[in-house]
């Protein structure tokens, strides 16, 4: 009996020790890979360099220290150390505005401004008050500073150190009671009846008219009308004050309770209201000093103005109102010599967006350049919530923009006065982040031009033509130029390299390239012992013959389980099939993990996705859950018809706009996926916010049909394979009230197949350890046993 005791024990722990390989054959663990920067290291960010161009600053956090702190690399002598808190809080700011000859800069530091003479590397405090200052630029021939304090335009006389208010901006309004006929009367008759009475007014009267005549040298008092005002901006030769009035609608918000407080009670939070709300109202004003008047910019004219959406057509017995379109407005951009100004404005539809040159004499506009998409405008430096890239010239006659017009986006300038447009840039490819050298004869700039996933820094003549590449470094390369623009500091990563800060000379001027020096050593050493994938990057054809990309990370033929998971990527528009290293790098170790274990893992640029241009960011319009789906889909098939795997067993994850994906595959696609997890996602876009709905499905009250075919609530009753469910109660961006609709609804059709897990102290972006740790094992676990038949040893 002893002997079969001894027997059973060993043959038992064999078997546990068997088990538990075979669930994980991979040295990496789901809980180590979780920690997040702990585990990979904390990488430099927010690259800056000293005025004289000798030390590269940047955040880091290399001894992992509670938060990033700031170091600077000296390039004299070749070493990084820690600045001292004395030496950072005296640092100029990496927002400021320069002088025409660039001799001279003017920034905001904790809430006061300072000017900085770049030729002799010195600055000046100019103010030092409890009170916040910020957005400093000069105007009256760079003669004086104006800033903005408590919401009012204030100027500095570099000159004589003076300080004027220039605006006045104000909610109360005198109320001035004018009288009927009967008491008028009667008040006139007491002045004529009373002496005493007489001589008192005319003594009221008269030291009125002293005070009049005394604020007729103040800034004139605006009235706000309960608006919002914003954007106030005083012309270079101060002139004139525009700024934009906002009226905001009353929408109703969402309250989302949080359970798990310091308190011990409920405590509710007032959180964001749902797609459809009532638009706010802009309007632009400017504010004549001389002549002491405000008046209205006037954009009756703007072409296009009463444009009605095409959808509308599909509700012939709906009538479709908007009232008024105007959205957003930009601006005034000015040029150097403050003769001419041009403004930005977008609609409350996101369909269209205006270039128009301002007249700020009487607050007309004459039309430049429209921009309209029949889903919604945006693109690389095109807007989303504000106004596009757009500047001068050096000519101070032409500006310059961002356009999709060839449906990329590309750089384009306009002569002002013959609206003449020329494309500096062309061809399948984006380009983000433009700028002009000190000197203004080129460009600086970031391109896709070799392949989408690879962001390399450019250089072209200033009226367009040859690009000339500056980097070498496959992958992204975020590059800052020094402020003589002789060298390149460069964020640069890879797949399977996280980002590191190099150094190199500018090519422009050093006429060679040189392979760039890394700066920066973050990663730990646990990160380093494990041999990181670099996954391929491949295409497949969609069943509409459009080329898709996606990584493709692949196991070895000794492990291969025939099993494939499809990560869906959250945010819609975003790129995650590139070359760099991922925002999602979590993510991306787990893939790595499955990999180890067998499976073949795919993630896929999907229709929506950024990078690829207009048709491909707006291929979702009107039906969410439509091609982005079928992309999927398509994967799949490819994986099944290339690669060997099993059809029944492939599984879909994602996060967000991936988790809507997951739970449209399941619902919709049950033969396709076996098994889905579906994070923080939207299950009824109703439900979601109204800037970045409305773009892509109008409103629901407008286009109900969108939102019907687009959301998974309406569509739950097709689940069969395994869904397991994510969520954070207390995401005050999808709120977890989504999926306890969702909850109901698979209560209500007695689906059995799908459980949840809930997050009590999580937002939409998960922040604890134990939170991504608990999640991701329960999607392991889901995948394991939905599609390989393997359960977790207890």
């Amino acid at each position: 009996m002893k002997h079969f005791s001894l027997f059973l024990v060993l043959f038992l722990g064999f078997t546990i020790t068997i088990f538990s390989q075979e669930y994980n054959k991979s040295p990496l663990t789901i809980k180590e890979i979780m920690q997040g920067d702990t585990f990979v290291g904390h990488l430099p960010s927010s690259v800056n360099w000293s005025q004289d161009g000798g030390t590269i600053y940047f955040d880091w956090n290399p001894v992992g220290a509670t938060s990033d702190s700031l170091y600077g690399y000296s390039l004299k002598t070749a070493t990084t150390n820690k600045v001292a808190y004395a030496i950072e809080k005296d640092l100029p700011s990496r927002s400021f505005n320069l002088n025409t000859s660039k001799t001279k800069k003017v920034y905001a530091n904790s809430g006061d401004i300072f000017i900085s003479d770049l030729s002799k590397n010195t600055r000046f405090q100019i103010t030092n008050t409890k009170d916040y200052e910020s957005n400093p630029y000069f105007v009256k021939n760079e003669t004086e500073i104006a800033y903005t304090k408590s919401g009012d335009i204030y100027t500095w006389s570099i000159a004589t150190g003076a300080t004027t208010q220039i605006t006045n901006f104000t909610d109360r309004k005198e109320k001035i009671e004018k009288k009927n006929a009967k008491d008028e009367w009667l008040q006139n008759d007491q002045l004529a009846l009373f002496d005493v009475l007489r001589e008192r007014k005319e003594k009221r009267d008269e030291r009125q008219k002293i005070r009049e005549n005394r604020e007729e040298k103040a800034p004139l008092e605006i009235y706000t009308d309960g608006k919002s005002i914003f954007n106030q901006q005083l012309s270079p030769n101060g002139d004139y004050v525009t700024y934009v009035a906002a009226k905001r609608a009353k929408n109703d918000g969402t309250i989302m309770p949080d359970y798990v407080t310091e308190s011990g009670y409920t405590e509710n939070e007032n959180t964001r209201s749902k797609v459809g709300d009532d638009p706010t109202t802009y309007e632009m004003f400017i504010y004549d000093i001389k002549n002491n008047k405000v008046y209205p910019v006037v954009l009756d004219n703007l072409e296009g103005l009463d444009y009605i959406p095409e959808y509308t057509k599909d509700y012939p017995d709906k009538t479709y109102k908007n009232e008024n379109r105007i959205g957003y407005i930009s601006g005034p951009n000015w040029n150097d010599a403050g003769t001419k100004a041009v403004l930005d404005i977008n609609t409350n539809d996101y369909k269209d967006r205006w270039l128009v040159l301002l007249n700020a004499e009487d607050g007309t506009i004459t039309n430049l350049d429209q921009q309209h998409n029949e889903a919604w405008v945006a693109g690389p430096g095109i807007g989303g919530y504000s106004g596009g890239a757009m500047g001068w010239m050096p000519d101070d006659k032409s500006i310059w923009f961002q356009s999709e017009k060839t449906g990329y986006s590309h750089l384009h300038t306009m002569d002002v006065k013959t609206k003449k447009v020329n494309a500096l840039t062309s061809g399948n490819f984006e380009i983000y982040d433009p700028f002009l050298a000190k000197d203004e004869k080129r460009w600086y700039f970031t391109a896709n031009k070799n392949h989408p996933g690879d962001r390399q820094f450019y250089t072209m003549p200033l009226n367009g033509g040859k690009l000339q590449q500056l980097t070498t470094m496959v992958g992204n390369n975020e590059v800052i130029l020094s402020p003589d623009e002789k060298s390149m500091a460069i964020l640069y990563s890879y797949s399977n390299k996280p980002t590191e800060l190099y150094l190199t000379t500018n090519p422009v001027f050093s006429k060679k390239t040189e392979a760039p020096k890394q700066i920066t050593q973050s990663t730990t050493t646990q990160f380093k012992n494990y041999d990181w994938r670099a996954p391929e990057i491949i295409t497949f054809k969609a069943d509409d013959q459009a080329e898709v990309y996606a990584r493709l990370y692949q196991p070895k033929a000794e492990v291969k389980n025939k099993g494939a998971v499809i990560f869906v990527h959250g945010a819609g528009y975003l790129q995650n099939a590139h070359q760099w290293w991922s925002s999602y790098f979590r993510e991306y170790m787990f893939h790595n993990f499955l990999v180890d274990n067998g499976y073949t893992v795919l993630d896929i640029d999907y229709r929506g996705s950024a990078g690829y241009g207009r048709d491909w960011r707006t291929g979702i319009y009107r039906h969410m859950g439509g091609k982005d789906l079928s992309d999927h889909v398509d994967g799949a098939e490819y994986l099944v018809s290339n690669y060997g795997i099993d059809k029944d067993k492939i599984g879909i994850y994602g996060g967000s706009y991936g988790g809507f994906i997951t739970l449209m595959g399941m619902f919709n696609e049950p033969d396709t996926f076996k098994a889905g997890a579906a994070i923080r996602s939207v299950g009824d876009w109703a439900a979601y916010n109204h800037g970045y709905t409305a773009r892509i499905l109008n409103t629901p009250v407008t286009d109900s049909l969108a939102y019907r075919r687009s959301s998974p609530i309406y569509f739950a009753d097709g689940l069969q394979g395994d869904l397991l469910i994510l969520h954070g109660m207390i995401d005050d961006n999808v709120h977890f009230q989504d999926m306890v609709r969702l909850s109901q609804r698979l209560i209500e059709l007695e689906k059995p197949n799908w459980e949840m897990a809930v997050y009590p102290l999580e937002r939409h972006g998960f922040i604890e350890p134990s939170s991504w740790t608990d999640e991701y094992k329960r999607i392991y676990k889901l995948f394991q046993g939905s599609l390989m038949g393997i359960k977790p040893e207890e």
